[in-house]
């Protein structure tokens, strides 16, 4: 089911998509560009573990298929900071927020849109804004700490 190519920009690379247009972008990111920070987690968009930012909100990529993405710009846990030094990541690091750390790429992808839309956020905005990504390990309290972390840092 090849169709014509999509370009797509990713972490600000120019990249082209010639397969599967059915495809999800999860797969394109870990298969075929080696982005291997967006995890698989449920496959049915229910955990968050793959959460990444198209054209600038944060979508399930397990979900998102190829043939929706010409020309958009996704950013991966990986183009978040070209050092891994955003204040979520310094953050997240600092608090030693994760346990097995499996679904912390999606947390921080979804704390990343938050704190674009709340410079302070309240415990109400994180918690609205971060259902639905699951943490196995329990870490919530770690991850909202961090997220108030960052609020408070320079950006």
């Amino acid at each position: 089911m090849n169709s014509a190519p999509i370009t797509l920009t990713v972490n600000g690379t120019r990249r082209t998509f010639d397969g599967d247009a059915t495809m999800p972008l999860l797969w394109f990111l870990r298969d075929e560009l080696a982005l291997t920070g967006t995890k698989y987690g449920c496959g049915i968009s229910q955990c968050g573990a793959c959460t990444v930012h198209v054209d600038g909100a944060p979508v399930r990529a397990c979900q998102r298929r190829m043939q929706t993405l010409n020309d958009a710009s996704v950013t991966t846990i990986e183009g978040l900071h070209p050092s891994g030094e955003h204040p979520l990541q310094l953050a997240w690091r600092e608090i030693d927020v994760p346990q097995c750390g499996f679904c912390q790429s999606g947390q921080i992808m979804q704390a990343a849109n938050l704190l674009k839309q709340h410079v302070k956020p309240s415990d109400t905005d994180i918690d609205a804004a971060m259902n639905g990504h699951i943490c196995r390990c329990g870490t919530y309290p770690r991850i909202r700490a961090a997220i108030k972390a960052a609020a408070e840092m320079p950006r």
